[in-house]
């Protein structure tokens, strides 16, 4: 097919080789002139060897672990093929069988399955397993020659069904298939196979169906039009009928039964329904399946005979609850899309159909363009969420100036139109995602058999990228990337054979892509990093006849140069025309550190100046060295000290190979390698003091710093894990004895499986350890030690499952919390240990108080808090086992969360949420094992008379923990609650004070406590031991500050506080429910605030007589008129509606003012003016108009008509008019309001309302309420009795107080 044209640096005499034969080509292999067929001219040894000489030249970078010493461009070794299937390689080569082109193999996406044919045998493992566990199942083909013919493993389609029930391909740790059905079938005979579930011995028998003669010959005649295509092509009988492609899916609701579609060169489709008890054919919609009479483009290359080309399903990730599904055809034309509906008769139906070669380019691909002469879709594939459907097709064009032919490979990526239902078959489904990218303007010329082999993937990295695998074994990656594509072309040596097929690594992380992996025919499963396709990605060629490429094409070398030398260059995003990239684009260079050369060379320098010292001893001028080099300028974990410090601990150790496996956890190379890691990373830590980088880092880079000395901590602590681990399989082999062996029981347990998790995730994020063990790998990556928390987070639930017995979910949690504590606890260690070589910590988060940590801690304590609680029938050993894991957890727990929080605040960010989450687990964590002592302890009460005492002081040991942990993390609820329940008051006073805090600390807490429960007394004794915390917490509580202020003879304050508690009111709904049940309980009475008031005027006395106190008594005395006058008002009014509630219940001046001018008697009109003199002159100015109509009330209470019409009748002299003005309302509230001897508090109300207009043009001009006399002039007796109105208005201002008023409370009562 075509190439990339990368010239490889090993290759120059491969190349010069291929060279010298002109039927060099990937469709004719070069001459061999061995004797041993299939030796390749590379020198590798004998066929028979076991280890082919590709696998030999793997390079070292997968030995060593270090990245950066390997080519950036070469694909990457994963794993070797299971033993049994290089067995029967070797075997079949030892016996001369020539298998090139007969090889047959796959890679299933959703189980991360590998299959490989070889003979009559399929091979089926998982390529993620390491090599070390890698099971391996062999399926036996039960035909004979007869039935499918010799050597035909290439002509098999294969299928994998997974019965497991979740959606299949989830980005996710793997989880190994447990239940798997394989369907396969032979392309040439149609013959099918069908294993219900092949991890079952009981199920795995095969079942059969094979097709007669008679079947070929019925097929053929049936459709006269079909039979004389078939006589007018010069093809053979079983190449018109041959499968193209195969899809299997799981019946939901029947247990092994599945159904598989293919389709044939006749245009058929057919469907079989596989179970344990047969398998049944049936031929699905033929009609619309079938070809154009005279087929459909033709030009000098007749296409169309190998339509339908492909089947696919609509979306890959189905559930086997759904009970219906659709899949997609690919003919020479268009796309058609099928529904099946599992019922008990499966049901097909196409949806619908659309053209996508046409003469409209807005359907698709545009023909009958100039110079183009055919068109051949090839392959089809959609998204992982259904949404994209991209078709890789052929185009045969001719040139018309040079007449030479050319062949152009294309993508055409599609996505369904919004807003429109699938059901429908009248529009079009299906509109144009991107602009069509062409692969390759210009290729060779293949032949038609050739294009029918090539194979589309998709999904892979980069973002957007796709692999086209051809029939001679070649896989290219093609890649989108700033504005032109990029192709790569995986390239191994001959002897490696032939590509079966490519899929992408299921990625560590959810909804992220993974690398592309490839299944090769003799040299086992291969990565090929993003990096790899970014860095070694070439532009097309110009025009490629050979693997050697074309003159145009630059070396690999040359683009590198380009790309990574160029300066620091940001990443950047693929074209938003760019195809395949969905809604998922991202930066194209993620994961690849962006790193000058400056950073290379530093890091050059820094390597050399530490090995010398550690050969020497000495470190002559490093500091200048390292400065100069620029060492200093970057933070974080670009610096190059990081990078060194990251690379001691990392290192694969040389001792630990793939062919060991598992057994190094039974060997010493294990805690040995560590320790010598630990020692050389303590040699660097003693280089960076020598050579004075401690200080500068320390000054500079305190990030860096801090990273280095964790790397440390996380060495320690692996250690400390190994000890663990293997401390848990001693005492494993001494309980189970010696009925299992050694090497079985190390590999059992929670914290073994958890291993195997971390290692398998590490795994996969980084491709160059695919061929290394789970548990190599994680003892190995010690700086990725925070991804154990992250999939005890995440997997928890696959090593502790519901359905295991009691017991073994608590050994099993045990077992984890114990490895979670050591950890913690082994940082904690290291730190205090090495205190003076960190930098300051202000705003540096440690790594064990990361999201991701917190998140792994808490699963696990919350898997003991639900045993505590929920399980039944634990004695008392099993409980107090889980209590003591659970404490040590919320220890550490808490100190993880502590330190997330400080950090925060003193990088002053936004912390409200994660402290909102620290108190509400510490509250669930403390409360929780408090509560397991409480139950102990009522257990221990039970228990026999000798043991009491042991019991008591074991329970003592508990309470004490629990309140240091309480304590150190401000947890005050258990605090008190264990004070109370030991009922030591020494014990709460002794906590008091270590636990003081800003505002008031746990001393707050307990005032609050004591002031819930009314021991108001015990309250104040004890804050005299606690004079500020007393002081902060009494002034929210005014009902017992001014006992306090008493007690400290301070009278003015008592005598504020006693005035301001005397008049608040009460408020039925408060923001705290306490503190609304606290304040109903003391809700105040009337006469209760009278005492209080005369309590107050009492504390002002005694405070001292000044100008201040004489204002105090004035202002306490007005208030005390105004409680009584609203006594009095409520003994007026009997119709006032929940009388009790208002008599209990202060009024304000207002409302009291409104509720005596709903009466009717003159005496409340009058008491009205009385509260606006008691009150203030900014009461009286902002009520103003209330001042107003109270006059007005006044004036109605008289009949001023009748009054005028007796003076002119009976002809009052003016004694009499003025004596009876006097018994007149508005001469009362006259002399009240203005008279001599008047009394209002603070300014008069001549201030506010003045009783005469000075001036009458104001009056005239609308402002009628100016003064009392305007306010008069409104009334509707006014035009005939206006002058009584003014005359007792102007005598009462003018009343010396002869006559008083006997009713209502005298002013100075």
């Amino acid at each position: 097919m075509f190439s990339c044209g990368t010239k490889k640096n090993n290759g120059a005499s491969r190349d010069q080789a291929r060279a010298s034969s002109v039927l060099d080509s990937p469709v004719t292999p070069p001459l061999r002139s061995s004797a041993v067929p299939n030796r390749p001219p590379t020198g590798t040894p004998a066929p028979w060897t076991p280890r082919l000489s590709v696998l030999a030249r793997v390079p070292q970078v997968n030995r060593t672990g270090k990245e950066d010493n390997t080519d950036p461009i070469k694909p990457v070794f994963v794993a070797e093929f299971p033993q049994v299937v290089r067995d029967e390689q070797a075997a079949l080569l030892h016996k001369r069988v020539p298998v090139e082109g007969c090889a047959s193999g796959g890679i299933d996406k959703s189980t991360s399955l590998a299959w490989i044919i070889s003979g009559n045998r399929v091979f089926i493992w998982s390529y993620l397993s390491p090599a070390s566990s890698m099971k391996c199942v062999v399926l036996e083909i039960p035909f004979n020659d007869g039935d499918v013919g010799k050597h035909e493993a290439g002509s098999w389609l294969l299928c994998v069904v997974n019965y497991d029930g979740a959606s299949s391909g989830a980005n996710k740790v793997a989880k190994h298939c447990n239940s798997a059905a394989v369907v396969l079938c032979n392309r040439k005979t149609r013959a099918v196979v069908y294993w219900p579930d092949i991890y079952s011995q009981s199920r795995n028998a095969p079942v059969t169906n094979l097709v007669s003669s008679d079947e070929f010959v019925t097929s053929l005649v049936s459709d006269g039009k079909t039979f004389s295509n078939w006589l007018r092509r010069p093809s053979s009988l079983n190449e018109l009928h041959m499968f193209n492609s195969m899809i299997a899916s799981a019946v939901p609701g029947c247990d092994f039964v599945c159904v598989a579609f293919a389709c044939s060169s006749s245009g058929k489709l057919w469907q079989f329904k596989c179970s344990p008890s047969g398998i049944h054919r049936t031929e699905v919609c033929e009609s619309s399946m079938h070809l154009p009479p005279e087929g459909g483009d033709s030009g000098q290359l007749e296409g169309n005979k190998g339509y339908p080309r492909s089947l696919t399903w609509c979306f890959p990730h189905h559930s086997t609850k759904e009970s219906n599904r659709q899949f997609l055809v690919l003919t020479d034309h268009e796309i058609k899309c099928f529904g099946v509906e599992f019922s008990s008769d499966i049901h097909v139906s196409m949806l619908w159909s659309q053209v996508i070669v046409g003469t409209d380019p807005e359907l698709g691909i545009k023909k009958d363009l100039a110079g183009q002469k055919g068109i051949w879709p090839l392959d089809v594939q959609v998204d992982d969420y259904g949404k994209v459907i991209t078709i890789l097709f052929a185009t045969f064009c001719k040139d018309r100036i040079s007449s030479s032919s050319y062949m152009q490979y294309s993508l055409l990526t599609m996505q369904y139109k919004s807003g429109l239902d699938v059901g429908t078959t009248n529009d079009k489904i299906l509109e144009k995602k991107a602009p069509i990218e062409v692969i390759i303007p210009k290729a060779r010329v293949e032949a038609e058999d050739f294009l029918f082999s090539m194979r589309l993937r998709i999904g892979g990295k980069p973002s957007g990228s796709t692999v086209i695998i051809s029939g001679d074994g070649t896989a290219t990656v093609s890649h989108y990337y700033r504005n032109a594509t990029r192709l790569y072309q995986f390239d191994l040596p001959y002897d490696a054979g032939k590509v079966l097929d490519a899929s992408i690594l299921p990625s560590a992380d959810d909804h992220a892509e993974g690398a592309w992996v490839v299944l090769t025919e003799k040299a086992g499963m291969w990565a090929i990093p993003e990096k790899a396709v970014i860095l070694g990605g070439v532009e097309p060629p110009e025009r490629s006849l050979s693997r050697k490429g074309s003159s145009n094409e630059r070396s690999a070398q040359e683009e590198i140069r380009n790309l990574t030398f160029a300066g620091n260059f940001a990443p950047r995003r693929a074209s938003s025309e760019a195809w395949g990239t969905g809604d998922r684009q991202r930066a194209v260079l993620s994961g690849i550190a962006r790193r000058t050369a400056q950073d290379e060379e530093s890091e050059a320098l820094l390597n050399q100046l530490f090995n010398e010292f550690l050969s020497s001893g000495q470190v002559d001028r490093s500091l200048e060295k390292l400065e100069t080099s620029g060492s200093f300028e970057r933070d974080g974990e670009i610096n190059v000290f990081v990078r060194m410090s990251k690379s001691i601990i990392d290192t694969l150790a040389k001792h630990w190979t793939t062919t060991r496996g598992a057994e190094i956890l039974a060997m010493a190379y294990v805690s040995t390698q560590l320790l010598e890691k630990q020692q050389k990373h303590q040699k660097f830590l003693h280089f960076l003091a020598l050579s004075k980088c401690h200080e500068e880092l320390c000054s500079r880079q305190r990030h860096a710093l801090q990273l280095i000395l964790e790397h440390g901590e996380k060495l320690s602590a692996m250690i400390q894990l190994r000890e663990l681990q293997n401390l848990i399989s001693q005492n494993r082999s001494t309980g189970v004895g010696s009925s299992n062996s050694s090497l079985d029981i190390q590999l059992a347990g929670a914290l073994w499986d958890m291993i195997q998790l971390v290692g398998d995730r590490a795994r996969r994020n980084t491709v160059l350890l695919m061929d290394r063990d789970n548990a190599e790998v994680f003892y190995s990556k010690v700086s990725d030690l925070e991804n154990f928390f992250y999939c005890l987070d995440a997997e928890l639930e696959y090593v502790i499952r519901p359905e295991h017995p009691s017991g073994i979910q608590i050994q099993r949690t045990c077992e984890l919390s114990n490895a979670c504590v050591t950890i913690i606890r082994t940082c904690f260690d290291y730190k205090n240990e090495n205190q003076l070589w960190y930098p300051p910590p202000e705003g540096l988060t440690p790594w064990y108080c990361q999201p991701a940590v917190r998140k792994g801690i808490w699963s696990v304590a919350s898997v003991l808090l639900q045993l505590l609680n929920e399980t039944s029938g634990l004695d008392k050993t099993a409980k107090l086992n889980l209590y003591n894991h659970l404490e040590a957890v919320a220890e550490v727990l808490l100190e993880a969360y502590s330190g997330a929080v400080t950090a925060k605040i003193e990088r002053e960010e936004e912390h409200k949420g994660l402290l909102d989450e620290y108190w509400k687990r510490r509250d669930a964590l403390l409360e929780t094992l408090h509560q397991q002592i409480k139950e102990f302890e009522a257990t221990h009460k039970d228990s026999i008379e000798g043991a009491e005492e042991q019991n008591d002081e074991a329970i003592m040991k508990l309470t004490s923990r629990l309140l240091s942990i309480a304590k150190q993390h401000g947890c005050y609820k258990v605090m008190w609650t264990v004070c109370c329940d030991v009922n030591d008051s020494e014990l709460l006073r002794n906590i008091m004070r270590e636990s003081l805090g800003p505002d008031g600390g746990f001393s707050y807490y307990v005032f609050e406590k004591l002031h819930e429960n009314r021991q108001f007394s015990e309250l104040l004794k004890l804050g005299e031991e606690f004079p500020e915390e007393l002081s902060i917490f009494l002034k929210e509580h005014p009902n017992l500050l001014w006992l306090h202020d008493l007690f400290l003879h301070q009278f003015s304050s008592a005598s504020e506080t006693l005035h301001a508690l005397a008049l608040t009111q009460n408020i039925q709904s408060t923001t705290a429910a306490e503190e609304e049940q606290a304040y109903m309980k003391s809700k105040l009475k009337l006469s209760d605030r009278k005492n209080l008031l005369y309590l107050s005027k009492i504390a002002a006395f005694a405070a001292g007589r000044d100008a201040g106190t004489q204002v105090k008594v004035d202002r306490i005395e007005a208030d005390l008129k105004i409680l009584k006058l609203q006594e009095e008002v409520m003994k007026r009014l009997p119709s006032v509606e929940d009388k009790q509630l208002i008599e209990d219940q202060l009024l304000h001046p207002e409302d009291l003012i409104k509720l005596c001018l709903e009466g009717e008697d003159g005496e409340l009109s009058l008491w009205t003016f009385d509260v606006f003199a008691w009150t203030s002159s900014s009461f009286r100015k902002t009520h103003r108009k209330l001042l107003e109509d109270c006059w007005k009330k006044a004036s109605s209470q008289d009949d001023w008509s009748k009054f005028h019409d007796s003076c002119m009748v009976e002809g009052w002299s003016d004694e009499e008019t003025l004596q009876n003005l006097k018994n007149t309302v508005l001469f009362q509230a006259s002399s009240r309001c203005y008279g001599p001897r008047s009394e209002s508090f603070e300014e008069g109300f001549d201030q506010v309302l003045p009783l005469r207009q000075e001036n009458m043009e104001t009056s005239m001009l609308g402002d009628m309420s100016s003064s009392v006399e305007t306010i008069l002039m409104q009334h509707k007796d006014f035009p005939v009795a206006g002058k009584l109105m003014l005359m007792a208005v102007m005598l009462g201002s003018d009343h010396d107080g002869d006559i008083g008023v006997e009713e209502g409370p005298s002013p100075m009562e």
